[in-house]
């Protein structure tokens, strides 16, 4: 007879799989990077994709992303896999992309990859001793050349085998440690040469079959500096050759003459780095019909300058600021145009900036102007983001929720990230700063030098804090009231919409900004400026802001300790927190300062000093129904105001009058968070008005935190570069990761899926997603020492993971101890006077419930069809196996009639289940069979419930019923007691009453059941009792 064995949980990895390492967070998996365009100063490569499109494809980083140009400059394809350190440089080549990496003093290591639509498919064998990185890769013929700082690589385009390797000669006037400039290029008209630009100024033609210098065209000084950029015009034999000290010349390379000299040393301001020609035959000329225009720009600039070639050469019109990156950057990093190339045949310039951005400009035939209009832009921040907030739920429940991220950088901008297209990120407009510079430059009013101070004095100051509530925007539908942006803030630029009101919606964002009095207000729908700029009335700088839960009402709060709260509809001034002094009060006060002055010989405060804030208030929140406004300051208080009078209703100052820098409300659970000067995080309940918890363990500053969605964490960040998150209802810390940069502002979105994080090494942001969506996260405490560094998320997003991704993984442990979300083999009941369910899946005792209805739906409509005749040429089965089958036949017929008698005997004893055997033995080992009864599949069960035979000995109708009653006795496994016990009444129901025993056994099981569901209804009905009352306003 074979032995029972109870069922066990699902059986664990113990091991991780080879090469796979474990997540070094509990919560948080890398996802994707959003906000990088054109973040390195590599220069992008395009091809003509057939005779209608484009394709542009620019590096970030470790990756390349590919846009389409007649898409609009939508991505088209993300690389993978990522290079091991960044890409130096590219080139794309009929439908492949050429990707160099590493090497140099810090990366010794390099290669060359080949990528198809984003895909890595071969690798380019590199020579023995290169450890230079690649500066410029080159295609021409059957050849595929790549420029180093000392030596030139060549290999066969082909058959991607390394050809031959060639040493420039070193020059006294040029670096010894860089021969080469990274300048490179070939010309139509010569076979297997290429020019290489030289430190000292020269220009090398090098045969590269043979591997030999053919000539070397000279510097026209030994000032000239080296060369900085080589391009082949269209015209046979001529080579613009661009150098550092500014100068720009056209070559006749075949009789190594001077054609033009466009830009001397002594009139150029800043050296030319790129260098392209148009091809469509137009835009030079008197009537712009003539062909010999040429682009030039610079790294050290933002500004496109069109030469026309004709009759010597001249300006033709100069693009201002068409790259613009902050002044504010503090890397030291080049600030201006990385490429400039002409597509083939085009009117289309295409251009990339440092201000992380890819642009397309297009030359109109029968404009006015020389200069281009924009085509295409795509972009993002151009320096490191200072605050981020996921925009918050709408009032129509939008299918967007958790969608929208709202940024805001030190390059003086706002944007809105869309998680789902990447399309659809835009900027949110301040209005065009750009054409109000370039117009104030032609008045003379700024030189060109200080074009970019304008353009940085045009646009808002740095976003410092921000806030947002879409309950009352209109979305693109709602109307902006025409009239400028921000209109009151100068005095007098009120008309237009700074006096209509709005009934489709109004400004729904909120921003203060840095050193200024102001704060703004934003259109999310219209993804535009709005109307007004909110003045504090102390003239000091904004220092907080918050939107009310209605989106009707904006407060601003002041370095000076005062409070003002706006109407975002009107613009108006609503009220102050403490409010001011009617004249009854203001009279009664100044005579009791008068009675403090004789009596004393001193005056003290007014009522109003006595209430505010001292110092800056660093923290405005509103409750949900607009009662209660709490603020926080760094005089380490928290005070409560009515919302209505202005009124102070209750204050708690932090132990030490710890000051308070930042604060985070809870609307739903009704709590507060403020992180002190002295590293900790309390929390605050807004009801009792006490402290609930204080979170330690912080290293440095903290320099942003946030609830979780469902307010049951706190995520914080400081200066350690650590992200830690505290259980609120344990407090403990249960999650720590180390980032490869400084944190500086992080979100989680309102549905829970994404978290957020910018950096301060980097102007993309990190998207994060929550594991614990699908995986089990244990809250016990961690320790500080087993905090390790994760990988960060990519721009290409590989090693990142999704949440469909998150929920097919597999538990892992950790630190040696299995995590898993599978129940255990045994689970032993809390407690006696508990009732415990069991761990069997809902869907396997519904599915039991309603197997007749599914059967019955399930059933065929019609009769299965008779398979189709095989055709003539194909051998039937049933002659292939004949003879196997008919000696089957002749072996069963050699059995005996004696042996048949023992078989019969045999199926005779045997015939009981092992479901029965079990039952028949419940009496001395129920657990045994009830494992074995949860175990079997619905249909299975089914099938034993049937099969119990009441003329059995004992009764099998009794004996299940009694096993349900001891199990219903113990309080364990109720639901699915009461699935059995319906089935069972359901097929023996019209049976049961012709056996006493099994009657007087169900009579003892529905004593249990009524006992046992009135004691639970009772205990259920008091929790209800009790969560209305705590609920009700009384």
């Amino acid at each position: 007879m074979p032995s029972f064995v109870e069922p066990t949980a699902k059986r664990q990895k113990l091991e991780a799989p080879v090469g796979q390492a474990f997540q070094a967070s509990r919560i948080f998996a890398p996802y994707r990077t959003v906000g990088l365009v054109s973040p390195t100063q590599v220069p992008f490569t395009s091809i003509p994709l057939g005779k209608t499109t484009f394709q542009i494809t620019a590096t970030i980083g470790k990756s390349l992303h590919t846009y389409d140009l007649r898409r609009g400059l939508n991505l088209v394809f993300v690389s993978r896999p990522e290079t091991p350190v960044p890409i130096t440089a590219t080139l794309a080549w009929k439908d492949r992309v050429f990707a160099a990496w590493g090497g140099g003093k810090i990366h010794r290591k390099g290669g060359i990859w080949v990528y198809k639509r984003g895909k890595k498919i071969r690798e380019l064998q590199l020579s023995n001793g290169l450890v230079e990185s690649v500066r410029k890769l080159v295609i021409f013929g059957s050849w595929i050349v790549a420029c180093c700082s000392n030596r030139i690589e060549v290999w066969k385009s082909d058959t991607y085998e390394h050809y031959t390797t060639i040493f420039p000669l070193i020059s006294q006037l040029g670096h010894q440690d860089e021969k080469l400039t990274g300048s490179l290029c070939t010309m139509p008209t010569m076979l297997n040469k290429i020019f290489v630009g030289k430190t000292d100024g020269s220009v090398e033609l090098w045969n590269i079959s043979v591997g030999k210098l053919v000539y070397t065209l000279a510097p026209p000084a030994l000032t000239s500096g080296s060369v900085t950029a080589l391009e082949p015009s269209p015209a046979l034999n001529l080579l613009a050759i661009a150098r550092a000290d500014g100068s720009l010349s056209i070559h006749d390379v075949r009789r190594d003459t001077e054609i033009i000299m466009l830009n001397t040393s002594s009139l150029a301001t800043t050296r030319i780095t790129s260098i392209s020609f148009r091809t469509d035959g137009l835009g030079a000329g008197q009537d712009g019909h003539a062909e010999g225009v040429m682009a030039t720009a610079s790294i050290e600039d933002g500004d496109v300058t069109f030469w026309d070639l004709n009759d010597g050469g001249r300006v033709m019109s100069v693009l201002r600021n068409a790259h613009y990156p902050p002044l504010t950057n503090e890397t030291g990093s080049a600030s201006g145009i990385t490429g400039l190339e002409f597509l083939p045949g085009q009117p289309i310039v295409i251009t990339a900036g440092c201000d992380n951005a890819l642009k397309s400009w297009i030359f109109h035939e029968n404009a006015q102007t020389s200069i281009p209009t924009g085509l295409h832009s795509r972009s993002g921040h151009a320096a490191p983001v200072t605050q981020l907030l996921f925009a918050p739920t709408e009032a129509d429940g939008a299918d967007a929720i958790g969608k929208w991220l709202i940024s805001a950088g030190q390059d003086r901008s706002l944007w809105a990230w869309s998680l789902r297209r990447d399309g659809q990120s835009t900027e949110i407009s301040q209005g065009n700063v750009l054409k109000a510079a370039r117009k104030l430059v032609a008045l003379g009013i700024n030189t060109n030098l200080e074009t970019r101070s304008t353009l940085e004095d045009l646009k808002a100051p740095e976003i410092t804090c921000m806030a947002c509530c879409l309950n009352r925007d209109g979305g693109m539908d709602a109307s902006t009231g025409g009239g400028s942006v921000w209109a009151n803030v100068a005095k007098g630029k009120t008309k237009g919409g700074a006096s209509d009101t709005l009934p489709s919606g109004w400004e729904s964002i909120v921003t203060g900004h840095k050193g200024d009095k102001y704060a703004r207000t934003w259109f999310w729908g219209r993804k535009k400026a709005g109307r007004w700029a909110f003045e504090t009335k102390d003239g000091t700088e904004v220092k907080s802001v918050a939107i009310t839960a209605c989106g009707t009402f904006a407060l601003v709060g002041s370095a000076g300790g005062r409070i003002d709260m706006f109407n975002l509809q009107s613009g108006k001034h609503r009220q102050q927190f403490p409010a001011s002094l009617t004249p009854a009060q203001a009279r009664k006060v100044k005579l009791q300062v008068r009675h403090n002055i004789l009596t004393n010989g001193y005056s003290e405060d007014a009522r109003q000093d006595k209430q505010k804030h001292t110092r800056g208030i660093t923290g405005i929140m509103v409750d949900n129904l607009n009662k209660t406004v709490f603020s926080c300051s760094l005089d380490g208080k928290l005070k409560f105001w009515d919302f209505a009078t202005g009124s102070l209703r209750h204050e708690m100052a932090m132990h030490s009058s710890t000051p308070i820098t930042a604060s985070r409300i809870q609307r739903q659970n009704d709590l507060i968070a403020l992180s002190c000067d002295d590293l900790s995080i309390r929390v605050i309940d807004c009801e009792t008005q006490r402290l609930v918890r204080e979170l330690w363990g912080c290293v440095g500053q903290i320099t942003d935190f946030c609830f979780s969605e469902d307010g049951r964490w706190i995520v914080a960040a400081s200066m350690d570069s650590i992200i830690r998150v505290w259980d609120l209802p344990t407090g403990h810390l249960i999650d720590a990761i180390r980032v490869a940069g400084l944190c500086t502002a992080l979100a989680f979105s309102s549905t829970g899926e994404f978290f957020a994080t910018a950096h301060a090494d980097s102007i993309g942001i990190n998207i994060w997603s929550n594991r614990s969506l699908f995986a089990h996260v244990p809250v016990r405490q961690i320790d500080e020492d087993t905090i390790e560094t994760v990988t960060m998320p990519t721009a290409s997003g590989e090693g990142g993971e999704t949440l469909l991704a998150a929920a097919l993984e597999e538990p892992q442990r950790e630190n040696g101890h299995q995590t898993s979300d599978s129940a255990p083999s045994a689970l032993d009941q809390l407690n006696a006077d508990m009732t415990t369910l069991s761990l069997v899946p809902r869907s396997r005792w519904q599915t039991l419930l309603h197997l007749e209805t599914i059967a019955t739906r399930n059933k065929p409509i019609e009769p299965p069809k008779a398979p189709e005749k095989a055709p003539f040429f194909l051998p039937s089965l049933d002659k292939l196996h004949n003879g196997r089958v008919d000696q089957q036949r002749s072996d069963n017929l050699l059995v005996t009639q004696a042996e048949r008698s023992r078989i019969s005997a045999l199926q005779r004893h045997s015939t009981q289940s092992f479901f029965t055997q079990l039952l028949h033995k419940s009496r001395e080992d129920p657990k045994a069979f009830i494992a074995h009864f949860k175990s079997l599949p619905p249909s299975m069960a089914d099938i034993e419930i049937r099969s119990l035979d009441p003329a059995s000995s004992p009764n099998e109708l009794m004996l299940f019923i009694e096993v349900l009653s001891s199990r219903l006795r113990q309080r364990r496994d109720y639901e699915v007691i009461q699935a059995w016990m319906s089935v069972f009444l359901k097929i023996h129901g019209e049976i049961i009453r012709e056996h006493c025993d099994v009657t007087k056994a169900l009579r003892v099981w529905t004593e249990l059941q009524e006992m046992e569901s009135k004691r639970l209804g009772s205990i259920v009905g008091y929790c209800n009792g009790v969560v209305s009352f705590l609920r009700s306003t009384r």
